[in-house]
């Protein structure tokens, strides 16, 4: 018996290998006009029915068939009866592996097949299609986990609670804080701030940071230039500002990244986009590709930044913001998931945030929904005298590796000249309130109780 129709046969008598591999099969992966019409059947009938169809169901089902010819019916019939009268048991591990590549190398058939037409302009997509299409089919993976058994498995879930739990630290002391030393894998963390507060200044330094520690980052843009991004982390990790840089001879600056190679045992990628073209499909193709030509695989990701991305899933213009940023959130997300790395992305405020004091999680630009999604939520807020200071306050809005009513807020300084975070002493704390809902009080040290939180800019 061929595989196609040992998978049909136990689509028809195996319930649990039916419920396991039906979501991944479709119509296209069979080779032949009967083994297609005979999956559409029997796929047809466990949605509509939510159970499978028996050999008398199916008979009548195929006599009843409009457009096809004697000859396929009579095909059909061959091969139920063939699947019918065979008693044989498959071994279940066996068959799902088996069925697992066989959805995997048909859709990478498929998809190349469909490459080439779109190359050809035969294809009824673009050619921006094609590495989605390549990406999707190189993704195809069954999921052997079905879940925690709460009863059962007490014994895994009690390990759980112990385990030191892998994160990534930061060079500054109150994120490690309200992180509880860094943040962990399969996580998404957002920093949101108006133009020019220190966005992507922040995930630069992030970036950079981790470098030093000897781990690999990908940073993704969308908005600056590959050079203009390496440049940044160029002042950071060189301890140079950006006029300095630029005037700094080729011999001495070969030391200097020469230096910086026998301190790290990381890499840093760097990878541009067109704004607003890419999305985490993209991204999941970047990062096969790294792995397969470079043998890269990154300890985190940095998406500079997350609202000029595109969604794999929703066209633009086809849902509201609200619906399309989510849907983002969630996918690159999901890509945190899927490569066990922390993802890093910034957002921008509402207009009526920029100018707010005191912003929260509804003045996120164009949709809330992207905080709902995210593990750490951040915003970046400034004003004329913190900016004197070479300071900005960060807000916590979510948090959920601490209570983030712990050090709500707190000040770090901040050097655009060298694209740089640091810690300030502890006085300069005194700006931030601790935790309450009610700042006012606080400002009063500064100007005989004006409030300098007046024209707080995110």
């Amino acid at each position: 018996m061929r595989l196609e129709q040992t998978i049909l046969k136990n689509l028809i008598k195996n319930e649990v290998f039916t419920r396991k591999v039906l979501p991944f099969l479709k119509e296209e992966y069979f080779s032949n006009t009967e083994d297609r019409l005979l999956f559409k059947e029997v796929a047809g009938f466990v949605l509509k029915y939510n159970q499978q169809p028996t050999f008398d169901a199916l008979n009548i089902e195929v006599d009843n068939m409009r457009g096809t010819t004697d000859e396929t019916v009579k095909n059909i019939k061959e091969t139920l009866k063939i699947i019918d009268d065979d008693k044989t048991i498959t071994n279940q591990d066996w068959l799902v592996d088996s069925t697992e590549k066989f959805c995997q190398e048909k859709a990478i058939y498929n998809a190349i097949t469909h490459s080439l037409e779109i190359m050809n302009g035969k294809g009824k997509l673009e050619k921006g299609a094609i590495p989605s299409l390549l990406s999707d089919a190189l993704s195809i993976s069954f999921d052997p986990n079905v879940g925690h058994d709460y009863l059962e498995q007490f014994e895994d879930r009690y390990e759980y609670y112990h385990r030191v739990q892998e994160k990534l630290p930061f060079d500054l002391d109150f994120f490690n804080r309200i992180t509880k030393n860094g943040v962990p894998k399969k996580t998404l963390n957002v920093v949101m701030a108006g133009v020019g507060v220190g966005k992507s200044l922040c995930m630069c330094h992030f970036a950079a940071s981790y470098l030093s520690q000897g781990k690999n980052v990908l940073y993704i843009t969308l908005e600056l230039a590959e050079e203009e991004v390496s440049k940044r982390i160029d002042a950071n990790l060189l301890n140079i500002t950006f006029e300095d840089l630029m005037n700094l001879p080729k011999d001495l600056y070969k030391k200097r990244i020469d230096n910086l190679k026998t301190k790290t045992n990381g890499k840093l990628i760097v990878k541009e986009y067109p704004t607003s073209s890419a999305s985490a499909a993209h991204f999941r193709s970047l990062l096969n590709e790294l792995h397969l030509k470079k043998n890269f695989v990154p300890d985190a990701i940095m998406i500079d930044y997350l609202n000029i991305c595109a969604s794999s899933r929703i066209k633009p213009g086809v849902a509201n913001s609200y619906t399309y940023i989510k849907a983002i959130a969630e996918e690159l997300r999901g890509l945190a998931v899927e490569f066990n790395v922390p993802v890093w992305s910034a957002t921008q405020l509402t207009r009526g945030g920029y100018n707010s004091s005191d912003p929260d999680m509804t003045d996120t630009s164009e949709s809330f929904g992207l905080p709902a999604t995210a593990d750490l939520f951040l915003a970046l807020i400034t004003n004329e005298t913190m900016e004197q200071l070479k300071q900005v306050q960060v807000k916590q809005l979510k948090n959920r590796y601490n209570d983030p009513s712990q050090n709500k807020r707190f000040v770090i300084g901040i050097d655009k000249s060298k694209m740089k975070l640091y810690d300030v002493e502890q006085s300069a704390q005194d700006l931030a309130d601790s935790g309450q809902d009610e700042p006012e009080p606080i400002p009063r040290k500064f100007e005989g109780g004006k409030s300098k939180f007046k024209g707080l800019k995110v």
